[in-house]
C-alpha cells in the first residue's frame, strides 16, 4: 500500500491481556477479538513500567523512564522532549487525542494538534483530586478497592462514555472530510479509564458473570520474594476475604466488557466514515493488573500480570489476518513502528526498535528484548513509605528482575510462564544472572536514581505548597462529580 495509513490508537488503562483472543474462556471481548481476527496480535509485549504517567510518557517518546526521569505519578516530562505526536505533525498527520493521557504540568498537548476531554485527574502536582463519593481510595492500592468493589458505577465509567462519544463525533466529521476531497492523514489516540480500578460494574453486567469468574489462579508462593509479602502485608490485602476476591473479579471482567463496547463503537464509526480500509489500528494498555494472583492486585510489580500487556494491531492490505506473534517487543518499540509505517521522521533520541517489517513477513529478523523498570519515591500515602528500585528484562528464554538493596530473581520463561519457579538461588543458572545483571545495570544506575529521587522530593513538595496556595487554573480537565459513582448490594441483583 503505498498511500500512508491513518492511525487510530485505542489506549486503555490497566487492563491485563484478559480477552477472549489472549485465552480467556470467560470474559466476552467480541470487539477486540475481531479486531485480532483482523490482524495481528503480540503474546509478549511488555509497558515501559507498571504504573500509569511513566509508562504513558514513555510511549509517547520512545524512551525509557530513567532516560526521562519520569518514574512516579507525580513527575513532569520536560516539554522540550519531542513524541510521536510531534512526528507524526511533522510528517503531515493531523493528531488528536480523545481522552487519557496522565500528563502533568503546564504541557497538557505533548504534541497533539487538539485534545478533547482532559484528564480527570489534576494538571498540577498537589491539585485537587477527583471526587468518587463512597468508591474514595477504591481506585489506588488500599484495601478499600477490595471492600468497596461489585455492582454499580464509577464515573470512571461515565468519563468514558465522553471519550467515546467525543471520538465518534472526531471520526464522522473526518470521513465527512475525506468524502469532500480532503486526504490529509490523520492520527488519533483515543483513552480510557477502563477498566482500572475501581472493580465496579454495572449491575446486569456483574449479573452476567456473577458465579462464572474463577478464582485467581496463582496463590502466594511458598518462598516468596520479601518485597512482594511487604508489598501484601502493607496494602492490607494478605488476609483478603473470598468474597472480597470474587466480587472484585467479578466487577473487573465486567469493566473489560464494558470497555470492549465502547471499542466496537469506535470501530464501528471508523467503518461508517470510510476510513477503515486505509487505518492502521492498535490497542493496547499502559500496563496490566493483578486480579488477586499471587496474593497480589493492581500493578506495580514486574510480574507479567502488571508488566505484559496486550497488543493487537489491524491494516487491511498489510498485515495478514489472524496472525498471532510470540515475539517479546516493547511499547517503546511500538512507537518505533508507528513512526515507521507512517513514514514520518524517528524521534532523535529514541530506543525502540521498528518491527514494522514482521508486521508484513513474519519471518523479518528480530531479536526478543524488552526492559521495564519500576521506581516509587515513597512519598504517596499508598506506597507505604517504601522507596522501590527495580528493573526486568526478558529475553530468550529469562526473564531477569534486579531489586535494589533485596534478592534478585530469575524465571525461565518457557519452561514456567506463570512465573512460579525463582532460578536466581540456583547455582547452575549463576552465570544467566550474571549476564542479564549486567545487561540491566550497563545503561541505568540504582544508586543515582537514588540520589535524583532524594534530590527531587524538596522540589516536588514546593511545587505541591505552589499549587495548593496558587490553586493554577487546571489547563484541560474532565471534572468528576461524586454523584457519578455507587455501589449497590450484591445480592439485590441488577436493578
Amino acid at each position: 500500500m503505498t498511500q500512508r495509513p491513518n492511525i487510530l490508537l485505542l489506549y486503555s488503562d490497566q487492563h491485563a491481556a484478559l480477552a477472549g483472543c489472549y485465552g480467556d474462556p470467560v470474559v466476552r471481548t467480541p470487539n477486540l477479538d475481531a479486531l485480532a481476527a483482523r490482524g495481528v496480535t503480540f503474546d509478549n509485549c511488555y509497558c515501559p513500567s507498571p504504573i500509569c504517567l511513566p509508562s504513558r510518557m514513555s510511549f509517547l517518546t520512545g524512551q525509557e523512564p530513567h532516560r526521562l526521569q519520569c518514574w512516579v505519578n507525580q513527575d513532569i516530562m520536560h516539554s522540550g522532549v519531542p513524541t510521536f505526536a510531534h512526528a507524526l505533525g511533522a510528517a503531515g498527520y493531523e493528531t488528536r487525542l480523545v481522552g487519557r493521557m496522565h500528563s502533568l504540568g503546564p504541557d497538557q498537548t505533548r504534541g497533539y494538534a487538539t485534545r478533547m476531554i482532559g484528564d480527570h485527574s489534576p494538571n498540577w502536582p498537589g491539585g485537587p483530586a477527583h471526587d468518587l463519593g463512597p468508591l474514595d481510595k477504591a481506585n489506588d492500592p488500599w484495601r478499600e478497592s477490595l471492600t468497596a468493589s461489585g455492582p454499580g458505577r464509577s464515573a470512571y465509567e461515565s468519563y468514558d462514555r465522553a471519550v467515546t462519544d467525543a471520538a465518534i463525533g472526531s471520526l464522522d466529521e473526518l470521513g465527512r472530510r475525506k468524502a469532500a476531497g480532503d486526504d490529509t492523514p490523520f492520527a488519533l489516540t483515543v483513552g480510557w479509564i477502563l477498566p482500572h480500578a475501581p472493580y465496579v460494574c454495572d449491575p446486569a453486567l456483574y449479573e452476567s458473570y456473577r458465579g462464572m469468574v474463577p478464582p485467581p489462579a496463582l496463590g502466594p508462593p511458598g518462598r516468596e520474594h520479601p518485597h512482594h509479602r511487604w508489598w501484601r502485608h502493607d496494602r492490607g490485602i494478605a488476609d483478603a476475604a473470598p468474597e472480597d476476591v470474587e466480587r472484585a473479579r467479578t466487577a473487573y471482567y465486567g469493566l473489560v466488557t464494558a470497555m470492549d463496547a465502547m471499542i466496537g463503537e469506535v470501530l464501528a464509526a471508523l467503518s461508517r466514515a470510510g476510513l477503515g480500509e486505509n487505518t492502521l489500528v492498535i490497542y493496547t494498555s499502559d500496563h496490566g493488573e493483578h486480579l488477586g494472583n499471587r496474593g497480589l492486585w493492581w500493578k506495580s510489580t514486574l510480574f507479567d500480570e502488571a508488566a505484559r500487556v496486550p497488543l493487537i494491531m489491524a491494516w487491511p492490505g498489510t498485515i495478514e489476518p489472524g496472525r498471532r506473534r510470540r515475539t517479546v517487543v516493547s511499547q517503546i518499540d511500538l512507537t518505533a513502528t508507528m513512526l515507521d509505517c507512517a513514514g514520518a521522521p524517528a524521534l532523535p533520541n529514541a530506543q525502540g526498535r521498528s518491527f514494522a517489517p514482521m508486521l508484513a513477513d513474519p519471518s523479518a529478523p528480530w531479536v526478543d528484548a524488552a526492559l521495564c523498570e519500576y521506581v516509587n519515591d515513597g512519598i504517596a500515602a499508598w506506597t507505604g513509605g517504601k522507596r522501590v528500585i527495580q528493573r526486568m528484562i526478558r529475553t530468550g528464554r529469562f526473564k531477569y528482575v534486579y531489586h535494589h538493596g533485596e534478592p534478585e530473581q530469575l524465571f525461565n520463561m518457557r519452561a514456567d510462564p506463570a512465573e512460579t519457579e525463582d532460578l536466581a538461588g540456583d547455582p547452575g543458572h549463576a552465570a544467566v544472572c550474571a549476564a542479564l545483571r549486567a545487561r540491566v545495570l550497563s545503561d541505568w544506575d540504582p544508586d543515582a536514581i537514588a540520589g535524583v529521587l532524594e534530590t527531587r522530593a524538596a522540589e516536588q513538595d514546593l511545587l505541591r505548597q505552589w499549587t495548593r496556595a496558587v490553586a493554577p487554573a487546571e489547563i484541560v480537565r474532565w471534572q468528576m462529580a461524586a454523584s457519578d459513582s455507587w455501589l449497590t448490594d450484591p445480592n439485590e441483583g441488577p436493578a
